[in-house]
C-alpha cells in the first residue's frame, strides 16, 4: 500500500530532538500494523502535488497551523485539489487540519472552537454503526491539538463520533473519505512535549488537566487500522 502525504506544516520548531520529522510519526504508526506501506511527500506549502492520482492509494492530509478558513494561496490551492481528488474518487485521509480542510472543501464548515483549546487525551461516543467495527466498546480516546473545529458536515458525510468539546470528532464519506479531529500519530510524550515548550499563552489549568490525561491508554492504533483498511477488504488481517 502506498500512501501520499500532503504536507501542510513541518512543525520544524515544534518537535523534540528525538523526533527527525514530522512525517516519521505517521511512518512509525502505521509500520506498527503494516511495515510494507510506502510514502511519498507532496509539499502542499510549495505548491507540490502529486502529478496523477491512483485509486488504489491513499492521500492524507495530516496537521497544520494554519486554519482551513484561511485566505491564503496555498490554503486555496489545496481546497481545490480536495475537490478534485473527490471527483475522482480517490481515497482520503484527513487529521486535525486535514479533517477540516476537507470538510470545507466539500461544503462543510470550519470555525474557531469557542472552547478554547482542545489537547490531551479526549474521549468521544462512537454514534455510527460502522465505526463500531473498529471501536468495540463505543468510544475512541485520541490525542488532541487544536483551536478550530468543524461545525457543519459536507453533504453525503456521516459524522462516527463526539463529544461534549466538539460535536463533530470524525466523518466518513463512504468510498472517498475518512477524518479524524484527533492525532493518532501523536504519542503521548510528544503531546507532553507541546504542552511543557510551546504553550505558554494557555491557561495553567488547562495544561494541567491535559497532562493528567495523557496516562489514559488511547486508540491511536485503531484509528490507523480503520485508515490502511479503507483500500481493500483485509479487515479481518491486521491484528492489534
Amino acid at each position: 500500500m502506498k500512501i501520499n502525504i500532503l504536507l501542510c506544516d513541518t512543525f520544524a520548531d515544534r518537535l523534540p530532538e528525538k523526533i527527525p520529522d514530522y512525517v516519521s510519526m505517521f511512518h512509525k504508526l502505521f509500520g506498527k500494523i503494516d511495515n510494507t506501506v510506502c510514502y511519498e511527500i507532496f509539499d502542499v506549502c510549495q505548491d507540490i502535488y502529486p502529478a496523477s492520482l491512483y485509486r488504489d492509494e491513499l492521500y492524507l492530509i495530516p496537521g497544520s497551523r494554519a486554519s482551513a478558513y484561511d485566505d491564503v494561496p496555498w490554503v486555496k490551492s489545496l481546497i481545490g485539489f480536495v475537490r478534485k481528488m473527490y471527483s475522482e474518487k480517490v481515497k482520503m485521509v484527513g487529521v486535525c487540519f486535514g479533517h477540516q480542510i476537507i470538510a470545507q472543501a466539500l461544503g462543510g464548515k470550519v470555525e474557531r472552537s469557542q472552547q478554547g483549546w482542545g489537547t490531551g487525551v479526549r474521549t468521544s461516543i462512537i454514534i455510527d454503526a460502522k465505526a463500531l467495527k473498529f471501536f468495540h466498546d463505543g468510544q475512541m480516546n485520541l490525542l488532541y491539538n487544536h483551536h478550530d473545529q468543524v461545525t457543519e458536515l459536507p453533504p453525503h458525510a456521516k459524522c462516527f463520533a463526539q463529544s461534549d468539546f466538539c460535536h463533530i470528532e470524525g466523518f466518513y464519506i463512504e468510498g472517498k473519505a475518512l477524518t479524524f479531529q484527533g492525532h493518532p500519530e501523536y504519542t503521548p510524550e510528544y503531546n507532553r512535549y507541546l504542552l511543557l515548550n510551546h504553550s505558554s499563552d494557555e491557561p495553567e489549568e488547562l495544561k494541567t488537566m491535559a497532562l493528567a490525561s495523557l496516562n489514559c491508554k488511547t486508540d491511536s492504533l485503531t484509528a490507523a487500522k480503520w485508515i490502511l483498511t479503507m483500500n481493500d477488504e483485509r479487515a479481518n488481517s491486521f491484528v492489534i
